[in-house]
């Protein structure tokens, strides 16, 4: 296995870890998942940069490489609706799995007709609020845990908090490129599905 499908299958674990350790609320556990989840999301743009770079693109790449991403944001939102409602609502998370679900049904039936169905580009930006509200999220709840009388974790305690611009912001954004990034993968694949389903 190369350099980048290692650091791929890393972000797996990560995830793992990351879930396991939001199991055990408090300073420690939610210091060991925010860790966790900031390495793998760092992960997701150095994998794929080495691979391009070291021209170590593989099939077995490409599977790992959204697989990873997948399971790590939505077993965040998952873990946030069950839990902590407040920031991640049931149904955004609905929305990012069944996204998910749609783009992965749509390529399927693509690589059945012998087709390709083209990454959409706002898919990766999709990820990256996605990340980056996780993150604000996982940020607040550690520093929540921490004597507020530092000058600095008062900082970040304020500007990560719900009622700052961070967390609302970055949410809705994602929010909004999930359902955009999802009814282009929807609309590029119109024919498959018309084709699969003997529409002429």
């Amino acid at each position: 296995m190369n350099l980048p499908n290692s650091i791929t299958l890393s972000r797996l674990i990560l995830a793992a870890v990351f879930v396991i350790a939001m199991e055990f609320p408090g300073l420690t556990g939610y210091s060991i998942a925010l860790t966790a989840f900031s390495i793998a999301a760092a992960t997701d743009w150095l994998d794929g940069y080495l691979a391009r770079k070291m021209n170590l693109v593989t099939p077995l790449g490409k599977l790992l490489d959204p697989l990873a991403d997948k399971i790590l944001v939505c077993a965040a939102f998952v873990y946030l609706s069950a839990h902590e409602e407040r920031f991640a609502p049931i149904w955004v998370t609905t929305l990012i799995i069944g996204r998910e679900f749609l783009v992965t049904g749509l390529r399927q039936i693509a690589v059945e007709a012998g087709q390709v169905l083209a990454a959409d580009r706002l898919g990766k930006w999709k990820t990256t609020f996605q990340l980056i509200f996780v993150i604000d999220v996982l940020v607040w709840l550690t520093f929540d845990q921490i004597d507020g009388s530092s000058g600095f974790v008062h900082f970040i305690f304020m500007i990560t908090k719900p009622e700052g611009w961070i967390m609302p912001v970055s949410l809705w954004i994602a929010v909004a490129l999930t359902a955009i990034s999802g009814f282009n993968y929807l609309w590029n694949g119109r024919h498959l599905l018309m084709k699969s389903s003997g529409t002429p």
